[in-house]
């Protein structure tokens, strides 16, 4: 027969595992209900905002953004849609190195950082500065996914004969630039079209002209946020 020792530790066993299933229990019940009253929040808190410029669109809705005269952008961040260049040498038959990614990286970022600076500035609008303070926005974008139908590869020499030139998502986060605090988030995809939506050869101009568009659209969207709701006369 088993000892009354091994008979007590079995049971004290089952009792424990017992004890952390209701346990388990008792947290899942109440975070069940909390994700259900925060569906429109984000997993840091930021709340959704209606009707906002941008597919989604968080705020801190504590955060008091009239405070906010001047703006301070850190460098874009740029990421190709995962397998891109894969794709692209593959099934189009090109030979994108490395390389030429990087340099594609860095014109978009240069190019997205351009224009959100001029739209910005434009029309007696932020000024754009370089170190923190109490009335600094900071600003940092992402373009993410980026999807370029018919890249400007000098090496290729081809064009692809298709509706879209690409596409991409920003995703762009805002900060009290002292305390670090995230204040906003956006995030929005776009496809760059040509134009009327019809088929046409894509090439390095096209790309241009859709990119100068699709950045300023997300510009003005983020300039617009600023002006019509937080900011002060």
């Amino acid at each position: 027969m088993p000892s009354l020792n091994k008979f007590s530790r079995e049971r004290s066993k089952r009792l424990a595992v017992l004890s952390v299933i209701i346990f388990a229990l008792c947290l899942t019940i109440p975070l069940i209900s909390f994700s259900r009253q925060s569906a429109n929040f984000s997993f840091d808190g930021l709340q959704a905002v209606e009707g906002a410029p941008g597919a989604r669109v968080f705020i801190n809705p504590e955060a008091d953004f009239s405070v906010y005269t001047r703006v301070m952008i850190m460098e874009p961040f740029v990421a190709f849609r995962r397998d891109w260049q894969r794709d692209q040498n593959r099934r189009r038959g090109r030979n994108i190195n490395a390389r030429d990614m990087q340099r594609i990286k860095a014109d978009v970022a240069s190019f997205f950082m351009q224009i959100l600076t001029q739209r910005l500035q434009f029309d007696n609008g932020y000024e754009i500065v370089d170190e923190v303070d109490y009335d600094v926005l900071l600003l940092r974008p992402a373009i993410i996914d980026l999807d370029i139908t018919s890249p400007d590869v000098a090496a290729s020499g081809r064009r692809t004969n298709t509706a879209s030139a690409g596409q991409a998502t920003l995703h762009i986060e805002l900060f009290d630039s002292v305390s670090g605090a995230i204040i906003g988030r956006a995030i929005d995809p776009q496809i760059a079209h040509s134009a009327g939506g019809s088929v046409s050869w894509n090439n390095g101009t096209m790309n241009r002209a859709e990119g100068r568009r699709i950045f300023t659209l997300w510009a003005d969207q983020l300039r617009s946020f600023l002006d019509q709701h937080y900011t002060k006369d």
